[in-house]
């Protein structure tokens, strides 16, 4: 650091303090100088760290409490007023411990636009052409949120078939070609749809593979116990099952990859396994026993979740559709009956 300051006075050292455990939030909004319209708050799957284009997001926000929501609006409306935007703006929020912080700022349309306006029914995209020549949201009908009694959730569609031997761990860097959309009454169903969607389908039961870095194996435990109630067998790494058998969990301990086998990628390859869950360690050994497995799993079309986040909002979904015993459908004009009439001429 002196000899930092030494070189220039003039030119300050920057230093980053990364936001752990945060929840990353989306917001769409739209203003026409005189007032401001929210068009959702997005609500990430993954945790802030995560590319926006790559993350799955909801609407509503299922974890947020109301005072977060409100505090997001106020500052949503402030940025808009200050920034003088005409049209659409979109804000990148992260929350954690109930603070929220801001991520960045863009007055302009964002890629969220297309998910918000079918999961409320509202052509944000339209009304903000006509706002940008003259028009005001109060003439056009639109001056209220809409607050949807369904839930949607956006899912990134990735490129990794087409890429053999490529890692599919989500990282800052955008990795997504494409995006879909999954609606249901609740939250876990919408997020299952959107991973049928996106080609990574989640399986009711059957063998699944466990394999988890440390930090991550007690946030585990009540996850994998939800599993086990949902009729799944439980094979995973010698670490892992140590932990979940210390919990009263009954898992089958397999060789990691660099260490002997039978392992993942022998199950693989006989067709014993439905679903793999695994998280990035660190280390050079286990991270290459990891990018073959996730590689091999590409390749074979098994589903992989690589964040607890991921699992959870699965397990909310399995267990929605247990109790209902079959998945509902509806058509997207059905779901938008109580959306705003618009006076869009």
């Amino acid at each position: 650091m002196a000899e930092a300051v030494q070189v220039s006075e003039e030119r300050p050292v920057l230093i980053d303090d990364f936001l752990e455990n945060a929840v990353e939030v989306d917001v769409d909004c739209i203003a026409d100088g005189e007032t401001t319209v929210i068009g959702a708050i997005m609500e990430h799957v993954e945790l802030a760290g995560i590319h926006s284009g790559d993350s799955a997001c909801t609407i509503p926000a299922p974890t947020l409490s109301s005072a977060v929501q409100e505090q997001i609006r106020r500052y949503t409306r402030q940025l808009a007023e200050a920034l003088q935007v005409c049209g659409l703006m979109n804000i990148q929020y992260a929350v954690r411990d109930g603070e929220v912080f801001v991520l960045e700022v863009n007055p302009r349309a964002s890629r969220t636009v297309p998910f918000v306006s079918k999961a409320t029914g509202v052509p944000l995209a339209k009304l903000a052409a006509l706002v940008m020549v003259g028009r005001k949201l109060k003439d056009l009908g639109y001056t209220r949120e809409v607050k949807p009694r369904h839930f949607s959730v956006k899912e990134a569609v990735f490129p990794f078939t087409r890429f053999p031997g490529i890692d599919i761990v989500l990282s800052p860097e955008m990795k997504s070609t494409g995006e879909v959309m999954g609606l249901d009454e609740h939250s876990g169903g919408a997020f299952l749809k959107s991973q049928m969607a996106a080609g990574n389908t989640i399986p009711r039961g059957g063998n699944l593979f466990l394999s988890v870095r440390d930090e991550d194996k007690p946030a585990l435990v009540p996850l994998a116990r939800r599993l086990v109630n949902l009729g799944f067998t439980i094979f995973a790494t010698e670490a892992t099952s140590t932990v979940l058998r210390a919990h009263g969990l009954a898992s089958q301990a397999i060789f990691r990859v660099s260490t002997g086998r039978p392992n993942v990628l022998d199950m693989i390859r006989e067709k014993n396994v439905r679903w793999l869950i695994n998280t990035p360690t660190g280390g050079e050994s286990p991270m290459l026993d990891e990018v073959k497995m996730r590689a091999e799993a590409v390749i074979r079309g098994i589903p992989i979740t690589t964040t607890l986040n991921g699992l959870e909002a699965a397990i909310n979904g399995l267990e929605d559709w247990a109790g209902n015993g079959r998945m509902e459908v509806c058509s997207l004009q059905e779901y938008h009956r109580h959306a705003p009439k618009l006076k869009l001429k």
